[in-house]
């Protein structure tokens, strides 16, 4: 059985990304960590706060900007440095639950998220790299 990841990708046009179901999904982790980061202390500012809400965002604009490219294997390449900003989120909130920043109610939830962008990141990937359509 195949994964929906929301991939409408024709060889010469443009995916408009918001229709990307792993695009949909990196943009709630976003949105929910910017909410959850506004309660970090403010010495964590320029620290975690920060860090946390690159790498979440980091992953949305990577796929936008992949979606705007002119190929698949462009896209793909995009797709790649998301999956890299998803592991980088994922070792940031490990760092907070670590540092108590986060408590485990709150840090295993944002894991799974993390971990399910990332599942449909190499979906997506896989996809753009086999995929001749």
């Amino acid at each position: 059985m195949k994964r929906n990841i929301g991939l409408l990708i024709h060889p010469a046009s443009v995916t408009p990304f918001r229709k990307l179901v792993v695009w949909q999904n990196a943009h709630g982790l976003a949105l929910n960590l910017y909410k959850i980061t506004k309660t970090f202390p403010t010495d964590e500012r320029y620290g975690l706060t920060s860090q946390i809400r690159r790498s979440a965002v980091s992953i949305c604009a990577n796929i936008a900007e992949g979606c705007g490219r002119q190929t698949r294997r462009d896209f793909a390449r995009f797709a790649y440095i998301a999956l890299g900003s998803a592991s980088e989120l994922e070792y940031h909130l490990l760092m907070a639950s670590d540092l108590g920043l986060l408590d485990k109610e709150c840090y295993l939830p944002l894991e799974r998220s993390v971990t399910q962008v990332k599942r449909m990141l190499t979906g997506l990937i896989r996809r753009l790299m086999t995929d001749n359509r």
